[in-house]
């Protein structure tokens, strides 16, 4: 089905009211009433007073953050983007001040208010994303990201505008009175100017700011989407068990929104508008500016150019430059950021006992690798997996217990994981005995038969276990496959249950272990045998 096909227009007024009565009706008809209670439940006894309510809304009561609080709170974790930071921390404030004192003297929710709508600017990876989901965090409202490309135009198939008002109830844990003061985040939204082309209906671009239009102002969007009949069951169920039906709207007037984008082209109008003037010596003479410079001279004029609608951009009236990071930056977050990505590896390398570290030499040399990528603070991840993958791969499955990677493990992390791994094959024998051990605590466990390896049939088994580069449970496991029925026939001739694993057995085992049966037999018989399996060590 075309994203561009319209709902159908022959949907009910009220499809919950609808689904409701044909719902009951069924469980009248069918008596299903039974489904939907919990067997073996007992009521609350009458003389025992209900446990207050939760108050959803403390965190808005409570609120008292100042500006310094928050771009403080966030220099913890995101590097640069000072005016980015001081922007919004004076919109955060500002805007749930005013909510905070709606909630105590609901007079003020009659009296004209414009919102601290924010739209920031700026490339990838510079910690756009980052600083919203801080700061919600930090004042512990629900929080929802969705890319504007993802987004269509309300009546349309597809996940419209409104779906994100209804997933921030989701993301409230179904709390419908905190989440009308939740925040609301679309990346991307430079990606929907003048999104549409001639003679065809525009679902993604114009179709998207115009129902946005509404939303980010005061609204009141239904909770059941006519297209979610889950959603609408789950509302029925609920009205069956509690007696009352579910809030039905929401109210947009206190969500915050906050659009984002890298806005290359508004960044190229801005240059030439302001270069338009600009020839000759004055032109030759003019420093270069970064692409940051210039968003920050875009106008009102310049993002309806740009493909906006006015009174789209007229609804983000707090508007923010976020720069692009340098090597130093990238150094500095790895070295000073909260949960930064070096703070991620150690974590991940400290799940299999082992101790990560970088010296300062390797991790300027990691920053410079990332500010080749171009991706801001994502090149980091990329850069680190290039270089640790194989060490995440490898190390796990030895006896390393520290790694410090060096600049010399940057430039050949190849070479750097075959000189740790050399250094460490005398621990590594220590190991491998252990996972011999195991395997035949296993084997033991599950067969109720005991295996005991010669040292040289473990010396053996070490060496296959690196030559193939398998674990030493998968090397046992496919020498010693099915190898129980074997042994259970000799245990039952014979009564031994415990069997020493030696070199010769490893060479052929099949024929070692066919040996070994057709002695238990004729030991049964009372007859001699030439060879019979290995007795007690």
């Amino acid at each position: 089905m075309s994203t561009t096909e319209k709902k159908d227009p022959e949907a009910p007024a009220d499809p919950l009211a609808d689904l409701q009565r044909q719902f009951q009706d069924a469980m009248q008809h069918y008596n299903l009433g039974g489904l939907f209670s919990r067997p073996g439940a007992d009521p609350a006894p009458a003389d025992k007073p209900a446990p207050p309510p939760a108050d959803p809304l403390r965190c808005i009561r409570e609120f008292n953050h100042k500006p310094r609080e928050i771009r403080d709170y966030l220099d913890r974790f995101v590097i640069q983007q000072a005016e980015a930071k001081k922007v919004l921390a004076v919109a955060i404030c500002d805007h749930y001040n005013h909510a905070r004192q709606c909630i105590a003297t609901p007079t003020l929710r009659e009296r004209e208010y414009a919102k601290q709508n924010v739209v920031l600017l700026g490339p990838t990876g510079v910690g756009k994303t980052y600083l919203i989901r801080c700061i919600s965090r930090l004042i512990g409202v629900p929080f929802v990201k969705s890319d504007a490309t993802k987004v269509s135009e309300t009546g349309y198939v597809g996940h419209d505008v409104e779906d994100l008002v209804r997933d921030l109830v989701k993301a409230a844990e179904g709390d419908v009175e905190l989440a009308q003061y939740g925040i609301i985040y679309i990346d991307e939204i430079d990606k929907i100017a003048a999104a549409g082309n001639a003679g065809a209906r525009d679902v993604s671009g114009r179709g998207v700011q115009v129902n946005l239009l509404k939303l980010m102002e005061d609204t009141d969007v239904s909770l059941q989407s006519q297209t979610d009949l889950l959603g609408q069951m789950e509302a029925i169920m609920q009205l069956q068990r509690s007696g009352k039906p579910p809030k039905r709207t929401i109210n947009t007037r206190h969500i915050l929104f906050i659009v984002s984008g890298a806005f290359d082209a508004l960044g190229e109008l801005v240059k030439k508008r302001l270069q338009a003037g600009a020839i000759g010596f004055a032109a030759a003479g003019r420093a270069a500016r970064s692409d940051s410079e210039w968003l920050k001279k875009a106008g009102t004029a310049d993002f309806i150019q740009a493909g906006f609608e006015p009174e789209f951009i007229g609804r983000l009236p707090v508007r923010v430059v976020c720069n692009g990071l340098t090597a130093a930056d990238l150094e500095q977050i790895m070295l000073s950021a909260e949960d930064s990505i070096l703070t991620q590896y150690r974590r991940d390398f400290a799940g299999y006992g082992i101790d990560f570290s970088l010296t300062r030499e390797a991790i300027a040399a990691i920053a410079s690798r990332a500010d080749e990528e171009r991706t801001g603070a994502r090149g980091l991840m990329t850069v680190m997996e290039r270089i640790f993958r194989n060490f995440k791969f490898e190390l796990p499955s030895t006896a390393v217990k520290s790694l410090e990677a060096s600049t010399d493990t940057i430039a050949d992390p190849g070479g750097a994981l075959a000189a740790l791994l050399r250094a460490n094959l005398h621990a590594q024998a220590g190991l491998l005995k252990k996972e011999f051990a195991a395997f035949a605590e296993r084997f033991r466990n599950e067969h109720g038969l005991e295996l005991v390896f010669e040292e040289s049939a473990i010396n053996a088994l070490a060496d296959l276990s690196l030559q193939k580069d398998r674990t030493v449970r998968a090397i046992c496991e496919e020498k010693f496959r099915d190898f129980q029925h074997g042994l259970k026939l000799i245990a039952n001739n014979t009564g031994q249950t415990r069997f020493v694993i030696t070199d010769a057995m490893l060479a052929a085992p099949d024929r070692e272990l066919s040996q070994w049966i057709v002695a238990s037999f004729k030991a049964a018989e009372g007859k001699p045998a030439s060879a019979g399996p290995p007795g007690p060590a």
